[in-house]
């Protein structure tokens, strides 16, 4: 699983952080969200997929391949 987050989009709510901690964080100053990991393993897939869909800026995008 690749993660990617668009910034721009995020409106600091903070779910992502509360769905999967060990993936997102948030800023200090603005609590715009912070990717920990954009290939995270295995068992936080759940816990991401969770974080994507409740996002409520949907700035959470997910990808199943793997890069190359």
């Amino acid at each position: 699983m690749i993660v990617t987050v668009e910034e721009d989009k995020c409106v600091a709510a903070g779910q992502c952080v509360v769905a999967a901690p060990e993936v997102f964080d948030q800023r200090d100053d603005d609590g715009v969200v912070i990717l920990l990991q954009e290939q995270p393993p295995a068992d936080e897939f759940e816990r991401v997929r969770t974080a994507a869909t409740i996002c409520p800026a949907a700035a959470i995008r997910l990808s199943e391949s793997l890069r190359t």
